[in-house]
């Protein structure tokens, strides 16, 4: 063990003192375009050594007290190739969290450090690890606080590997969460994890926060990590880590873009999955050294200016409101203070910013969950990370009432699901995708005389528990409409149509107890006149469902003559029973 340790120790200076350290670099790319985001730089030993491994590596520079000349290391060896092979985007950089509080950390990232290599503080992610616990949790708050405020960003790390990973996002309130490979793989079988990385990529959406999952291995899993929303991806199956860097395959970016094409056009079954981008305004950004009073005259000039965005170069780095600069001339000594200093010195640096394509609901529920001082602020949009232009509040609201208006008109007033104007559409959509989607025709067997003995209310009642059976079993990706009546759609990806079939079936006949008296469900029949006038045994309800493959129509008008036949064939068998022409 002796012998050992001396070996680890003689290897452990020679990487330090030679900088024998490989760097290599992961491509982060979106899921949305398949766009290279950025780069995470990975560091390794000295191949064929025991400290080859990272995590080794590491491990054993903690022990001997050299962590820091070790992270210092890899973090001029990142900066220093990703210069010179000139990696567009963000660079995210791996750091122990104890070594964050290390003044020599600190120094390490000053501007002069990083002007030296053409990147600004913006560009640099420190991305957390727990490799060990963070050991003064209010030091090390503080300490990100103060990279925060010099625009350096931070991304948690292994996100659904631990137990501690939520305390940490709730303490720290980071720009990203990198999912856990654990929680990635295989991800397109386990539904418990798709759940849970929707839940994660929702509560990431509200709090302004991108998510990337790591360890993408498998394209089912990439397509899946899509359906969900996950905003970001690496892995091997996007590209290994290399010395070099190489585009993204073209292959593998037609393949995103279709996807991401294909799951908006089939989950867009909401009027209000209109982008806020449509109704940004240009607003004229200033310089971070314009005066106060040079920004005040301009406000007085044009009283619908809600405020202006500030740039530093070609950089975003704050807002300055109306209000904020009328509450700071407002006091006796107000203007004499602040009149000649820069707007920086009163400007705000956390302001909320979205994406262009971010949904105007999304856009309102954030707005509405600021503090009461900043309720009223304008928005500041950005498009692929540059300033596009801002929205107020007046005119998010205003279009969020007349979308949910617009939305209400197309719904069916007792399902409140979508009714035949979206139906119309949506089925179009399906026979012009090139994804194999099956279209489901469900009616309510025998629901007339049911209708007639328990009168309308009950029958209502059936149907909004059968549309509530729909939208509980709807894949993500799928859509669930209401035409009429007790006749419904859903469009659902092929592969999945059989097995929700069997889920529906169950779960309406299981219900269909709680809607008739005890000595009706006892005889299984209830007596009811038929269209001749004749008192008639009609059996209990059932549902019949008719499935047809848009590979086999070319029109609304064939698939729903394909599917009439089928739901005929279908309801001559006795119970609740499908029939898909898969």
């Amino acid at each position: 063990m002796a012998i050992e340790e001396i070996d680890y120790g003689d290897l452990l200076s020679y990487i330090i003192e030679e900088k024998a350290i490989q760097t290599v670099f992961q491509p982060i790319i979106s899921l949305q375009n398949g766009h290279i985001y950025g780069y995470e730089a990975l560091s390794r030993g000295p191949e064929n050594t025991p400290l080859q491994n990272p995590e080794v590596l590491f491990d054993y520079a903690m022990k001997s007290g050299k962590l820091w000349e070790l992270e210092n290391l890899c973090r001029g060896n990142a900066l220093k190739y990703a210069h010179h092979l000139k990696a567009e985007g963000k660079l995210f950089i791996n750091v122990n969290p104890n070594i964050m509080n290390d003044p020599k950390f600190k120094q390490g990232f000053t501007k002069e450090f990083l002007s030296r290599f053409n990147m600004d503080s913006d560009s640099i992610v420190f991305e957390i690890t727990e490799r060990e616990a963070i050991n003064n949790l209010k030091d090390f708050i503080s300490t990100v606080e103060h990279y925060k405020k010099q625009f350096y960003q931070i991304a948690i790390d292994d996100v659904g590997s631990g137990y501690s990973g939520l305390n940490v996002i709730t303490d720290v309130r980071p720009h990203f969460i990198k999912l856990d490979m654990k929680l990635i793989r295989d991800i397109e079988k386990d539904r418990t994890k798709q759940l849970l990385v929707k839940s994660l990529s929702e509560f990431a959406n509200y709090s302004q926060i991108h998510i990337i999952a790591e360890g993408i291995e498998t394209q089912e899993e990439l397509l899946t990590l899509i359906d969900i929303g996950v905003h970001y991806g690496q892995g091997y199956f996007i590209q290994k880590p290399n010395k070099q860097l190489f585009p993204v395959r073209k292959e593998l970016k037609k393949l995103i873009e279709l996807e991401s094409v294909r799951k908006n056009r089939i989950s867009s079954n909401r009027l209000t999955d209109t982008s806020i981008e449509q109704i940004a305004t240009p607003l004229r950004t200033i310089a971070s050294h314009t005066s106060i009073s040079k920004v005040s005259k301009l406000m007085d000039s044009n009283d619908a200016l809600p405020g202006f965005c500030i740039k530093d170069g070609n950089k975003l780095i704050g807002v300055i409101t109306r209000n904020k600069l009328h509450l700071k001339f407002s006091g006796p000594y107000g203007y004499s203070l602040y009149n000649t200093k820069p707007v920086t010195a009163i400007m705000s640096r956390n302001y909320m910013k979205v994406d262009a394509s971010t949904p105007i609901d999304v856009v309102a529920k954030i707005a509405m969950k600021r503090d009461p001082i900043h309720l009223y602020d304008f928005i500041t949009i950005t498009k692929e990370d540059e300033y596009f232009g801002v929205v107020t509040v007046k005119d998010l609201l205003e279009k969020s009432m007349q979308l949910e208006i617009d939305y209400a008109k197309h719904l069916n007033p007792l399902s409140e699901l979508p009714g035949n104007i979206m139906i119309e559409k949506e089925l179009q959509n399906c026979i012009d995708s090139s994804d194999e989607l099956t279209v489901l025709y469900l009616d309510i067997d025998n629901f007339k005389p049911y209708n007639d003995v328990y009168g309308f209310e009950k029958g209502d009642k059936v149907i909004i528990r059968l549309a509530e059976i729909l939208e509980k079993n709807a894949p993500e990706n799928g859509f669930v409409g209401h035409i009429g009546g007790d006749d419904f759609i859903m469009i659902v990806h092929t592969h999945k149509s059989k097995e929700l079939c069997e889920k529906v079936i169950e779960e309406f006949n299981s219900s269909i107890e709680h809607f008739y008296h005890s000595h009706d469900l006892l005889k299984g029949s209830i007596i009811s006149k038929n269209r001749h006038g004749i008192e008639e045994h009609f059996p209990l309800l059932t549902i019949s469902i008719a499935g047809v493959t848009n590979k086999t129509v070319l029109s609304i008008y064939e698939l729903s003559e394909k599917a009439s036949y089928l739901k005929k064939q279908c309801k001559q068998l006795a119970g609740s029973n499908s029939l898909l022409d898969i």
